[in-house]
């Protein structure tokens, strides 16, 4: 049927690593961790070639780090391990869906996963496998969020898929604003001209300099991934 076709053939999901805690304050969530995993075999197997940058978050962040006395470069390093055991934990859970996954690392760590190249990703994503890249850009003062734009932009990918506890892009913070708008679509230039939060600032300049679009979604219910991928459900599209 028409409406189950996918808008995209390759995306990056953008995945926070608090996105994996659920209802606990830190770590990993077992029942999260399932259903986002299930997600992301859904979108697999629709057809669309899938890859996830994953955060870490939920175990450690490295401006966290930093303001609490860790060098910042260090602090970063610490946070890009974290995203290690993040994306380990999701190649399994994916794998337990029934799905084939690999997990490949910015920081070379063969014992674990795979290093990560372009070559590696894209093989990866021809043999329909879900990629989960971790370690970030491997460097430190670089966001997971610009990580994310620089896989989707060296990957060829359709879009970034930038996954949130809201249901899309807001004027304000809508838990605190009731009166916050919420914005169905967005060129990049309004987005910046409006001061709208979508990445960080060095991650949103990379989508606009190579005009990939960004849908900003919430990954709260099951199936998010695949109704945003099939334009069903609510989010926000910024696009050239």
């Amino acid at each position: 049927m028409k409406e189950t076709v996918p808008k995209w053939r390759r995306v990056v999901v953008k995945l926070s690593g608090e996105a994996l805690m659920g209802p606990a304050s830190h770590g990993l969530d077992a029942a999260t961790l399932d259903r986002i995993a299930a997600d992301l075999a859904g979108a697999a197997r629709l057809g669309v070639e899938t890859a996830v940058v994953v955060g870490g978050g939920n175990f450690f962040r490295g401006i966290a780090g930093a303001e609490k006395g860790i060098e910042r470069a260090r602090a970063d390093s610490i946070g890009m391990l974290a995203t290690v055991m993040n994306a380990l934990a999701l190649e399994y859970a994916i794998e337990k869906q029934g799905q084939p996954a690999r997990a490949l690392s910015a920081i070379p760590i063969p014992a674990l996963c795979e290093p990560y190249s372009r070559q590696a990703a894209l093989h990866h994503l021809a043999k329909g496998r879900v990629v989960v890249l971790a370690g970030g850009t491997g460097n430190p003062f670089f966001t997971t969020d610009t990580g994310a734009a620089l896989r989707a932009a060296e990957l060829s990918c359709d879009v970034i898929m930038k996954a949130t506890q809201v249901d899309g892009v807001y004027s304000a913070d809508p838990k605190r604003d009731p009166k916050a708008k919420r914005y169905e679509r967005l060129t990049h230039d309004e987005a910046i001209a409006k001061n709208l939060a979508i990445m960080d600032t060095a991650a949103f300049a990379l989508a606009r300099e190579t005009r990939i679009p960004v849908v900003v979604f919430s990954i709260q219910e099951p199936g998010a991934i695949s109704a945003a991928l099939i334009g069903k459900g609510k989010s926000t599209l910024v696009e050239p």
